[in-house]
């Protein structure tokens, strides 16, 4: 099999992009315009097929998978799974959906959604035709609790050194006052003294 090599779509790979997706039926024209979004396959520098990856918050999808030759498609497969991973782990994905229903998905763990798991799906997802399969990465639940845990420490933690600020700053205002006391009294036993002194001079 030639050597496959993966690539990010530019507009130069449009023509190519609406051959494909005509063929396939396809809404080119809505596609276009998501061309950065693509992945492209070649083989021996020819074009050989695309997949779409599109990121919402902690969800990833990929779509609109299409060969020009069919005969890389698991090959290619692989590459675009390898660089769905990689976007994945870059953008702290939780969870991964597609409407794809080549066996390949299902054999890297994809399976159907059920019913609560697609009330997690994206709200500019759900208006998408379609069955969806779905691979959860990581536990967002569990790192939803682990966040909120550390998130309830760190405020404890604040709270606990904000109150420790606020007592130093009593004891130091406390300082400041008794010492403040402690220094107009013995002005003003030192004025009494001096005037003492200039009346018992001024016998």
């Amino acid at each position: 099999m030639p050597q496959l090599q993966l690539r990010r779509a530019t507009v130069d790979d449009l023509p190519a992009l609406k051959a494909l997706w005509h063929a396939a039926r396809l809404p080119a024209d809505e596609l276009k315009d998501r061309v950065t979004e693509f992945q492209i396959v070649t083989t021996g520098g020819n074009f050989a097929g695309a997949i779409g990856v599109q990121i919402a918050r902690q969800h990833l999808r990929f779509y609109a998978e299409d060969f020009a030759d069919f005969a890389v498609a698991d090959a290619a497969r692989e590459l675009f799974w390898e660089r769905i991973q990689k976007i994945a782990a870059n953008h702290g994905v939780f969870r991964v959906w597609t409407q794809e229903t080549s066996p390949f998905w299902k054999h890297w763990g994809f399976q159907k959604a059920p019913a609560e798991t697609l009330e997690r799906l994206p709200a500019e997802w759900k208006n998408l035709a379609g069955d969806w399969l779905t691979l959860e990465l990581k536990n967002e639940a569990a790192i939803t609790h682990a966040l909120e845990n550390q998130f309830g420490n760190f405020m404890a933690a604040e709270k606990k050194q904000t109150a420790q600020v606020a007592e130093r700053a009593r004891k130091l205002k406390l300082s400041i006052t008794v010492a403040s006391f402690a220094i107009f009294f013995v002005c003003v036993a030192v004025a009494v003294y001096l005037l003492l002194r200039q009346t018992s001079a001024g016998r």
